[in-house]
Parts: C-alpha cells; structure tokens; sequence
C-alpha cells in the first residue's frame, strides 16, 4: 500500500509559464513513485487535454475538470455532471449576451459558435484549437464542465442569476463553469478513500484559484511562487516560482523524498 499521496496541479506547477514540462520534473516524479508515493493529477482540463503529460510521467490517475470526473489507476471513480436544465438556462442567457461557450465531456470538447477571438485567444494560450461548432452538444450527454467567454465583471450577472454552479476565472477572457460545490477538493477525498489512505497523508501542490479548496482539503497543502496572494495564504507552504525549480524545491523541502 502507497503510504503517502501527492496531487498535482498542471498549469504553473507542473508545466512551466511556457507550457513544458522538464526533465527535471519527469525526473522527481519518477523518483516519488519509485519511494512508494502515489502521484495523481488535480486539474481543470479535460482529460484528453493532458493524455500525453499522464503518459510522460507514468501516471493513470487524475481529478480532472476541477473534481467532477476522477479515475483510480484507471477506472472512473466519481462522476459530477452539470445538470442539463440549469446548463440550458445558462447557454440561453450568453447566447442572449453573445457571450460564446464550449461543452466538454470526457473525450472531446464543442463550441457554441465559430472562429470567436475570445475562445481563439483563451485556449490558445494552453496550445489548443478553437473547438469545432456544435451549440446543440450539451443535449447529447454528460457534460463535465463548461466554458463561458466574456470579460471582467460581466460573470456576476451570471452568478447571480445561476446559483447553482460555480464561475471561476482562469483567463482575462474565460471562466470555468463547474456544478456548486464541485472543486477539486471533492476529488481528493475521493480518490484518498479509493486508495485506501489518510487525508493527512495527502500533499497538494498547486497556484491558480481553482486550487484553493485542494490546498486547504490536502494534509499539506503547498503554493507555487508564481499563485496568486489569495492562494498562497491558505497554504502551508509556500515554494518558489515554476520558473525557479519551485515544484522540485518545494517537493525536498516537504519531505516526500526523504
């Protein structure tokens, strides 16, 4: 049995501010699992938006879309869909406000309209295409999390008006929208359960707001250099910038290599 659990984020932890992931990385990780430490992913992204960075480090179980589908050494332990209904009314409201969205599932992603800057400009920064048109792709299954495109203060109209999910921003242009309550804290209790150990005995490492409850929920709970002031100061730890080795540093100085 795996004595401890390391959870981590992707973007600003383990990939760098150019997106890469470094042998260094690749390396440490390796090194964990080797110890007896089970590593998993906690992210926002879909899951086939990090297939190849699983592949690299060996790793088959991850939280992804901010807790709302968790697998365990490959099969799916937790699903939290948004509720069809209430997601209906959502993309009624933007499409009134022309406001874009795009609808995820497990295995592929759709937008609401075509060729939108706002959405060109957002998932472009994490190297992906503008998904393909289909504003109908919501009524045909589950879906695990949703994008809405707009500015600033604009998304507290939708909050308002949308009390059941969560909106939280992750680009000047895009904000996540996940089921209330649903946050990749949810996901590590499930996932600590399945693999048989302690919450305190889990480590989280993470920088951006959807990393917030995941700090707080883990045993140890670790902020990148580069998270935001509101991040940091509910962690126990505080390691350098992704840029300065910060993931590697952080993951000696808590004592997971020792």
């Amino acid at each position: 049995m795996h004595k401890k659990i390391a959870f981590f984020d992707i973007d600003g932890t383990l990939l760098d501010h150019d997106k890469k992931l470094s042998q260094e990385t690749i390396d440490t990780i390796k090194q964990l699992q080797e110890k007896g430490v089970y590593c998993a992913i906690a992210t926002g992204r879909a899951p086939f938006m990090f297939e190849p960075i699983r592949e690299k480090l060996g790793i088959d179980s991850f939280i992804s879309f901010n807790g709302q589908y968790v697998v365990f050494e490959g099969e799916v332990i937790y699903e939290n869909p948004l509720e069809k209904e209430k997601l209906e009314a959502l993309y009624k409201e933007a499409a009134r406000t022309g406001h874009p969205m795009v609808f995820m599932n497990h295995e592929e992603m759709k937008a609401s309209t075509d060729d939108h800057p706002f959405i060109n400009e957002s998932l472009g920064s994490l190297y992906f295409d503008h998904p393909d048109k289909d504003e109908a792709f919501f009524e045909k299954g589950k879906i695990y999390q949703s994008l809405l495109f707009c500015e600033g203060d604009e998304i507290e109209t939708y909050r308002a008006d949308h009390e059941g999910f969560d909106f939280i921003r992750w680009h000047q242009y895009s904000c996540d929208v996940l089921p209330g309550g649903g946050s990749k804290a949810e996901g590590i209790k499930k996932m600590v359960e399945a693999a048989g150990l302690r919450i305190e005995d889990s480590y989280a490492f993470g920088d951006g707001l959807n990393d917030k409850e995941m700090l707080q929920e883990a045993g140890t709970g670790v902020a990148m250099g580069n998270a935001a002031p509101e991040v940091k100061a509910l962690a126990d730890y505080v390691t350098d910038d992704v840029a300065e080795r910060g993931l590697v540093k952080a993951i000696h100085e808590v004592g997971l290599l020792d």
